[in-house]
């Protein structure tokens, strides 16, 4: 563990992305304590100020503290991102841990049905399931997560393949040990490295789709706040009221660089130990 530690120290990509994500954690938690004004609040007399000490980011069209507005927009945003890659990563880990483990016909099918889900392309499946279940942030989570798991599913089988077997699988084996143990007790663990730094990156996979979808005026509804639909309502004023489109940009941008740093600078580390595991 203090190895692991060390090396995460050592590695620059993993510690200015975990200081990034570490911050914004930290922003969406303590959003009520550091949101100067209510974020929901109209002020007739305040309509699209530009930055200012009273208002860092500016107001949109309603007098809004976008500032306010974007400290609470990042607690929805990063809640998305880590619903849906839950939710992403628990359908993966099952598909492909039981296409790996079985083989034959069940990874046949599971996999063709894989390779069926990654022939449409993301964002129309998700508009599609949309229109059909509503909006909504829990409707967006939900979509997200249902078709974002092939990639993981992939992966664990890959892994489940190599894994299935070594020595101690067949020493589980040969002790009585059934499927579903050795499935979720002896494999599992040893396949989870890789499927925690796709995790990482799906997290800021998920928080793109989710600004996209609300930038759409499918995703988060207004009055409730996101970075997407913040994008949404400076579109309109984007000529004069400059701030409405670049401080959640800018937002969008830290969190996506710094969830990839930390997931890059996370699989630099991990990578050799996968290439050398022990028994």
């Amino acid at each position: 563990m203090n190895e692991t530690i060390h090396m995460i120290l050592r590695n620059r990509l993993a510690v200015a992305g975990g200081g990034i994500v570490l911050l914004l954690c930290s922003v969406a938690l303590c959003a009520p304590i550091l949101a100067p004004y209510d974020c929901n609040a109209i002020d007739v007399t305040a309509i699209l100020l530009p930055p200012s000490v009273h208002h860092p980011c500016g107001t949109d069209e309603l007098g809004r503290d976008v500032f306010s507005r974007m400290l609470f927009g990042a607690r929805i945003s990063l809640a998305v991102g880590f619903v849906a890659v839950g939710i992403a990563t628990v359908l993966g880990v099952l598909v492909g841990a039981l296409a790996g483990y079985y083989g034959r016909w069940i990874d046949s099918v599971l996999m063709r049905w894989v390779d069926t889900m990654l022939c449409v392309p993301d964002i129309f499946l998700i508009l599609t399931v949309i229109a059909f279940i509503g909006e909504g942030i829990v409707n967006v989570m939900a979509v997200i997560g249902a078709t974002s798991w092939m990639g993981v599913a992939r992966l664990v089988r890959a892994e489940f393949l190599s894994l299935k077997e070594r020595e101690f699988v067949l020493a589980a084996r040969a002790a009585g040990a059934g499927d579903a143990r050795i499935i979720f007790l002896h494999i599992l663990p040893n396949a989870l490295g890789p499927v925690f730094v796709s995790a990482i990156l799906g997290v800021a996979s998920a928080v793109l789709l989710e600004s996209a979808l609300s930038f759409l005026g499918l995703g988060v509804q207004p009055p409730d706040p996101s970075w997407g639909n913040i994008l949404m309502e400076g579109k309109d004023n984007i000529e004069i009221a400059w701030w409405l489109s670049v401080f959640p940009g800018l937002a969008i941008l830290v969190t996506v660089l710094g969830y990839n740093m930390l997931g890059e600078g996370l699989e630099d580390i991990l990578q050799p130990r996968f290439k050398n595991r022990r028994y």
